[in-house]
């Protein structure tokens, strides 16, 4: 089994874990996640690698992490990820990145993640749940942070945080590679 399968596998398990923990049918999850019925029925079945955005979707509409949808395997006490079970789930030509560190559910979803953005690349996101909080640390280039419409610039060194329950979106206008470091916290569901 590939590490594709591995994970589409383990995605397909915890969606319909998640679901029916939350009492959600499918057309009351499609419905949340703003996603058709039929693409949550092909991703319980493991039948499709679904976008990043339609993940984000699902996990935002649970309540829950993307670590969570995408990883079987949750210790209770400490819990160490290596490097090589880091999940990559954003990538260009370019050779511009997102990867999903580590993550957690207590109190409600929060994850850590390392991107790299490459000049002249840039990864727009939806709103995220009332309450989501983001916080980035640049550790090279100067990043063009976008939220809600308005332009922030955060340069090397400097660590940034926002509401992210509105637009927002990250920009490499520079002419080097773009490295930031960036927690998200999901307040936990209600």
């Amino acid at each position: 089994m590939t590490d594709l399968d591995a994970l589409t596998q383990s995605l397909a398990r915890n969606l319909k874990r998640w679901r029916l923990e939350r009492g959600y049918t499918l057309d009351a999850l499609a419905a949340r996640a703003g996603v058709s019925r039929g693409m949550l029925i092909q991703i319980e079945q493991a039948r499709t690698n679904p976008s990043v955005g339609t993940v984000v979707k699902v996990a935002d509409a649970l309540g829950v992490s993307i670590t969570t949808l995408l990883d079987y395997d949750q210790s209770p006490q400490v819990r160490l990820i290596p490097e090589e079970q880091a999940v990559r789930l954003w990538s260009t030509e370019a050779g511009s990145h997102s990867t999903l560190l580590a993550g957690t559910e207590a109190p409600g979803p929060l994850e850590l993640w390392n991107w790299l953005l490459m000049p002249g690349e840039a990864s727009d996101s939806d709103p995220h749940p009332t309450g989501t909080t983001e916080l980035v640390h640049v550790r090279s280039g100067d990043l063009t942070l976008l939220v809600d419409g308005v332009r922030h610039q955060v340069p090397r060194g400097t660590s940034a945080t926002f509401a992210s329950d509105v637009p927002h979106g990250y920009r490499n206008d520079g002419a080097e590679p773009v490295e930031l470091t960036m927690a998200v916290s999901v307040p936990a569901p209600r």
